[in-house]
């Protein structure tokens, strides 16, 4: 009976509660900051007050999530693979769509301690590894390749002037190039040795793009929003506040 009973229970978990806490609490938080005003102001001149303080707030947090990057946040910046080519040599890379990549020696070459190519490498290996072997990648674990060279070209100047101001954002291209592992016997007890490119394997140069995302854009659209109600409260309040005012003045 216990087992017929089991099979028909219902164990749908939509997460239900936790949308009715936030709520609850939500509506607590700032259903008592207006109940508080509208017992000692009005209805009307509380809830302007309530709303007021609320999108004031709101706008002060926007424009700070924005200024560090931090709080409500959107999708980060981030490489985005466009192509990988396989070739002879480094240099040969006539098959790639990007024009760019025909002619290597006008690009940056990255060193191998260079804090953005490990970023690059990391992109560059989830492209190429296909651990369950279907074809959709090059390699089937990333202990079968290593990187040999890195190169990108283009993007934005790091300046003073241009890390602080919204200028514009030319394409930032970058090529990974990686050779097979050169098959090497282990000696037992001892360290495997080193791992070395296989100078007879191809050459898979993995091209990308510098996706720049929209970090920044949820919480300048939420400062942009609530300044505008803010300002439209602030506004009312002050409207408010003249005819008071102008009605004292005819009084006395």
């Amino acid at each position: 009976m216990s087992a017929f009973v089991s099979a028909f229970q219902i164990s749908w978990d939509p997460g239900l509660r936790g949308i009715l806490v936030v709520l609850v609490g939500a509506s607590v938080l700032m259903g008592s900051v207006y109940l508080l005003l509208a017992t000692n102001l009005g209805a009307r001149l509380g809830f302007l007050i309530a709303v007021a303080g609320l999108t004031g707030w709101m706008m002060l947090m926007g424009v700070v999530w924005a200024i560090y990057g931090i709080g409500y946040k959107g999708p980060t910046a981030t490489w985005k693979v466009e192509e990988i080519v396989s070739s002879s040599s480094p240099t040969d890379l006539a098959a790639a769509r990007l024009e760019k990549a025909h002619d290597l020696s006008k690009w940056r070459p990255q060193a191998s301690d260079d804090p953005h190519r490990g970023e690059e490498q990391a992109a560059a290996s989830a492209a190429l590894v296909d651990p369950a072997g279907l074809e959709k990648g090059v390699f089937t674990a990333e202990t079968d390749f290593i990187a040999v060279d890195a190169y990108d070209i283009g993007g934005k100047k790091h300046t003073f002037v241009n890390n602080w101001l919204p200028g514009p954002h030319p394409p930032h291209y970058s090529v990974v190039q990686v050779r097979r592992v050169l098959p090497q016997p282990t000696v037992f007890g001892q360290a495997p040795p080193p791992a070395k490119p296989d100078p007879s394997s191809p050459v898979w140069s993995v091209i990308m793009v510098r996706d720049l995302g929209a970090k920044r854009l949820p919480p300048v659209t939420l400062a942009i929003s609530m300044g505008i109600v803010f300002a439209i409260a602030c506004n009312a309040l002050h409207r408010r506040d003249k005819q008071l005012m102008a009605a004292r003045a005819a009084v006395t």
